[in-house]
């Protein structure tokens, strides 16, 4: 269990996933927060799981992070980590 943790956003071989470098629509560069963002979403739900009020929420990590249009929202909001199933051997 602690090395699927250990492994959480990254790939069979311990590589980063793969999150599309600019946004699709306005073409700014996001890749360089998903791993911010992912970090301090996973204390935000950990502090719901426990029942404790999160020190902020989803729409102020995006805000503090820059990300402020929808479409690069969406982006960030919107990715699956499919490495995984794309590329399962080393």
């Amino acid at each position: 269990m602690e090395e699927e943790q250990e492994r959480k956003g990254k790939n069979r071989i311990g590589d980063d996933v793969i999150i599309p470098v600019r946004c699709f629509t306005c073409g700014k560069i996001i890749s360089d927060v998903y791993q911010d963002y992912k970090k301090r979403f996973d204390e935000y739900k950990r502090s719901i799981n426990k029942g404790e009020k999160p020190e902020e929420t989803p729409q102020q990590i995006l805000d503090s992070l820059g990300i402020d249009r929808y479409c690069c929202r969406r982006m960030i909001l919107t990715h699956v980590d499919l490495i995984g199933e794309a590329a399962p051997y080393e």
